[in-house]
């Protein structure tokens, strides 16, 4: 799972709900410190949420764009059903994404971008209807279906969440993941940082609803190449990712971006989450794609 830096939004920056025809989402938003070119909505991946893109926000304002990044439905604090799959068809999710984009008003070009699963979740949106968007950018999401281990990952976690409730199967993923240790304190006798976030992942990860992670982790794993589809549309796509990862590999993401006819990034010393690993070149790098994206 992604791990963001502070579930704290930055200066600034506020968390809120936004109002859609779809239902209310939990968004964190941040105006743009200059002029504003354009909005950017946000979509985060499978176990993650807005604080994904937390780091993004201030760099993403300075260059003039509005950021919201959303949390969706089922996602830690937008609330969903918890035991109804099918609130989490893709076609479902789609249209959330669409009356988000029409929630976040008009008058300064859109642009959607969506890492993993939120990837796949605004490529079938756009796909539904192009015509609010600006600009795609697959963030570590790629074609089609996820890469056979994580296959295996993804088909535990679901067999997992079938017989166990989410306070157990956080427990039993800490215990695979992580060594078996009692948490350090500082001097004040407080937990430590490590400590700190992994509590914050926890509440995060309580929050979640179990149906979400069953419907869209099976969906990971049968999802089909769109991207002849995609293609057909002309909207300017960037595909953005690390050099390393196991999720779709990168030279899967390369050939991909060649059939899209995309701008391509790889960020250096980034894995899956570029967005938490190197925000800094990330946001360069969604910056440089905007402002040369025609409109």
């Amino acid at each position: 799972m992604s791990r963001p830096p502070t579930f704290t939004p930055p200066p600034g920056a506020r968390a809120h709900r936004l109002r859609t025809t779809r239902g209310d989402f939990a968004v964190i938003e941040m105006a743009a410190g200059t002029a504003e070119k354009g909005t950017v909505l946000l979509l985060p991946g499978y176990t993650g949420s807005k604080e994904d893109f937390i780091a993004l926000h201030r760099p993403l304002a300075d260059a003039g764009y509005r950021t919201v990044a959303v949390d969706g439905r089922g996602q830690y604090e937008t609330p969903g059903p918890r035991d109804d799959e099918s609130a989490y068809d893709q076609y479902e999710l789609a249209q959330d994404v669409l009356a988000q984009a029409r929630a976040v008003g008009a008058g300064t070009p859109l642009h959607l971008v969506g890492h993993s699963l939120g990837g796949q979740i605004a490529r079938a949106a756009v796909l539904l209807d192009p015509a609010p968007f600006a600009s795609l950018t697959l963030m570590s999401s790629g074609p089609a279906r996820i890469s056979a281990s994580q296959q295996q990952r993804v088909k535990l976690l679901r067999d997992a969440l079938a017989v166990l409730d989410m306070a157990a199967v956080w427990e039993a993923i800490q215990a695979m993941e992580s060594p078996v240790q009692p948490p350090e304190e500082t001097d004040a006798g407080t937990p430590d940082g490590d400590a700190e976030e992994n509590a914050a992942l926890r509440r995060r990860w309580l929050a979640g609803s179990p149906a979400q992670l069953i419907a869209t982790g099976r969906r990971l794993c049968t999802e089909p190449d769109r991207v002849a589809e995609l293609a057909a549309l002309r909207i300017p796509v960037h595909v953005l990712s690390g050099e390393r990862d196991d999720t779709w590999p990168v030279p899967l993401l390369d050939d991909m971006a060649l059939r899209l006819r995309a701008h391509r990034t790889v960020v250096e010393g980034a894995e899956h989450s570029p967005n938490t690993d190197r925000p800094e070149a990330t946001a360069r790098a969604l910056v440089g794609f905007w402002d040369g994206a025609p409109y």
